[in-house]
């Protein structure tokens, strides 16, 4: 799967959701489960999708600055020496 095809909800979700299985037992109380993304308030919800979303592109940004760098390098051993 591809960058392109990551939805900044879907990867605030999956966020969200390992963040909280992550989060340390002493933060939270003995008898509390992890919030369902369901309960999450829709202001965190857009501030996490709007986070999700700045990293994608991030990542999305890197990966073609890699296959442009890629183009302008030669394969090892076909690079052509001289003045």
């Amino acid at each position: 799967m591809s960058i392109q095809e990551i939805s900044p909800e879907r990867l605030a979700e999956l966020f969200h959701h390992y963040h909280e299985a992550l989060a340390p037992d002493c933060c939270r109380p003995a008898n509390a489960e992890t919030d369902a993304w369901e309960r999450v308030s829709q202001q965190e919800k857009n501030r996490l999708v709007a986070a999700a979303r700045l990293a994608l592109l991030e990542l999305s940004s890197a990966a073609d600055d890699r296959e442009t760098s890629k183009r302008y390098f030669a394969k090892p051993g076909e690079a052509e020496w001289g003045c």
